[in-house]
């Protein structure tokens, strides 16, 4: 995928307005991000698609905090935005704009 056009070139991103959205629809993002995954409890647990993960269980998000894990090869992260940069190789403030127009959430300060 191709990072989003940025119409909003030299603005702030307000991530803490993403994160906050995105936690607000945590199970919506995972499951838009990682559609063969399952919810666990507060968890949404699926496969890495970054690499050949046949089962579910060692790729985790939080679906309160959005912090997530691969706890197969280590990668991990803090935020949703950080999932989502991770998963579609984005920059953060790429990140934060897919999300922002994902959530319908204005990313910028």
């Amino acid at each position: 995928m191709t990072p989003p056009a940025d119409r909003g070139a030299g603005r702030r991103i307000d991530f803490d307005r993403v994160g906050a959205a995105a936690r607000r629809s945590g199970e919506a993002v995972a499951a838009a991000f990682l559609p063969d995954g399952r919810r666990e409890g507060r968890e949404w647990v699926a496969r890495n698609p970054k690499r050949p993960d046949k089962t579910l269980g060692s790729f985790k998000v939080n679906l309160d905090t959005g912090k997530w894990a691969d706890f197969a090869s280590g990668d991990r992260g803090g935020d949703l935005v950080g999932l989502v940069a991770f998963l579609l190789d984005l920059s953060q403030r790429d990140a934060a704009v897919r999300l922002a127009e994902a959530l319908g959430v204005d990313p910028y300060e």
